[in-house]
């Protein structure tokens, strides 16, 4: 190759490719933020202009979920059969599909059927985006690559608040406006390159060395990770869902399962949905709620440009162990001012909605940079697009029950209940994290499997091993 003449030509190109690959990829996590943080916005305009009751909005909100279950599962298979790029470009022609179909929609049936596909796209995202980032960002660097993925997610949610707060009731013009992050994806993906450790899993090695020299910018590291890549994927052949249940990679499939249970079953995206329909119960107008959401979610994209930095410097299971505590506080607090009438002076709302911006900041900040990366770095590779697979149907599975729930739960328990239950569940997240997370900062994800094969994956377990080395 010509660059190899003049190493520090490469050195000075690599990194700029690399975050070039991860920007693009990433821009799948905006379309899924986007459509997810519009339907809170929107609901307010769809409701009057459909006659919505909370069923109904449940319903609407709900069907790209239920899409993602199918999409997420489905993706599994395709990407470790097809490859990840031609996954993502996939992606990205059934949201631009689903978005035009949103903004034509004449009927609740329609807008649920192509909410329904617009979650197919969402829900393979989150599948496929995170495992091609982190099979081509270098060890060091995986965690902030990774991490870009849910930044373009919580960015895409606020653009989402600022844009139907300035297009008022005009709902298919928030829909519409989805096709645009779409295209930019699809040009994109067409000039990047394949994941070098698929190309490897299909026997692929010289395409493989060419990507891995284009992105170290090293001939000699790209060699030596081939040959580290190589004592994983030629143990096995590519796997199969029976795979996943092996016992030594069932304690992968139960951190990145659970991990993305935890994140939805504390309630973000509860409070994210409806946090606009909360607030204008609450006693603020329709604008000055959707103002405070979309100022939370603003918070968010703060704290998960900071989290992407620390997650590489202090590791995934530290930062979640300093974040979670915050967000539990943020949240009992929360439901004790809506307590009985809920806040009933100026002071006591302003104080909610700071308690709203906190949870949301330091929950969604937390749990939101980590579920991705955790989920594209611990399974092995032989099942990685499945493995990847499940934790984002767990992501979805449980987005879905907390969607379909959440407004009947304020109906049945109260706000204040409500948010109550997602405190005590958050409680118990933080006990998991404790135990069973391991911590992957800086290892390749070769190592990782090799953890998991030695059975000392979990950080009791890995705890166990350094004793007895010593």
């Amino acid at each position: 190759m010509h660059s190899n003449n003049n190493p520090q030509n490469p050195a000075r190109r690599q990194p700029g490719l690399v975050i070039w690959i991860a920007v693009i990829a990433a821009l799948g996590g905006m379309l899924f933020g986007y459509d997810t943080g519009i339907i809170g916005v929107a609901l307010l305009g769809l409701g009057r202009e459909f006659a919505l009751n909370d069923t109904l909005k449940q319903l609407v909100t709900g069907g790209i979920i239920f899409g993602a279950l199918f999409g997420c599962l489905g993706t599994g298979p395709v990407s470790d059969h097809f490859g990840r790029r031609r996954s993502i470009i996939l992606v990205g022609v059934v949201f631009a599909l689903g978005s035009l179909l949103s903004a034509a929609s004449g009927s609740v049936l329609m807008l649920v059927l192509s909410r329904f596909l617009l979650g197919l796209s969402a829900g393979s995202s989150t599948q496929i985006i995170p495992v091609y980032i982190a099979e081509v960002a270098p060890p060091e660097h995986r965690g902030k690559l990774v991490v870009l993925f849910q930044f373009m997610v919580v960015f895409g949610i606020t653009v989402a608040y600022f844009t139907g707060f300035a297009l008022g009731e005009h709902w298919r013009w928030m829909f519409a406006l989805g096709v645009l992050p779409a295209l930019i994806l699809l040009a994109g993906m067409v000039v990047l390159p394949e994941s070098p450790r698929w190309l490897l899993m299909k026997q692929r090695e010289a395409d493989a060395r060419l990507v891995l020299e284009k992105v170290r910018g090293n001939p000699e590291r790209a060699q030596a990770e081939i040959e580290e890549i190589k004592t994983v994927s030629l143990k096995q052949p590519e796997g199969s869902w029976k795979d996943l249940f092996q016992p030594w990679v069932r304690p992968a499939l139960v951190v990145g399962a659970s991990i993305s249970m935890f994140s939805q079953i504390t309630g973000n995206n509860a409070l994210i949905y409806y946090a606009p329909t909360i607030l204008t119960k609450a006693g603020f107008s329709d604008e000055m709620a959707v103002l405070a959401t979309g100022g939370s979610t603003l918070l968010i994209v703060i704290m998960t440009v900071i989290g992407s930095v620390l997650v590489d410097r202090y590791g995934r299971r530290r930062y979640l162990l300093w974040m979670i505590p915050g967000s539990i506080v943020a949240l009992a607090l929360m439901g004790y001012l809506f307590q009985g009438a809920g806040p009933t002076t100026d002071n006591e709302r302003y104080l909610a909605v700071a308690c709203l911006a906190a949870y949301l900041m330091l929950n969604c900040g937390g749990f939101g940079v980590c579920i991705w990366l955790i989920n594209s770095e611990v399974y092995p590779l032989f099942v990685r697009g499945k493995g990847a697979s499940v934790g984002a149907f767990s992501h979805w599975f449980f987005d879905l029950l907390v969607t379909l729930t959440t407004l009947s739960l304020v109906t049945w328990l109260g706000i204040a209940h409500t948010l109550w239950v997602y405190t005590a569940i958050s409680l118990v997240s933080l006990v998991f994290i404790y135990r069973y997370v391991p911590e992957t900062r800086g290892r390749s994800l070769e190592s990782i499997e090799h953890a998991l094969r030695a059975d000392h994956f979990y950080p009791y377990k890995e705890k166990r091993a350094g004793q007895r080395a010593q």
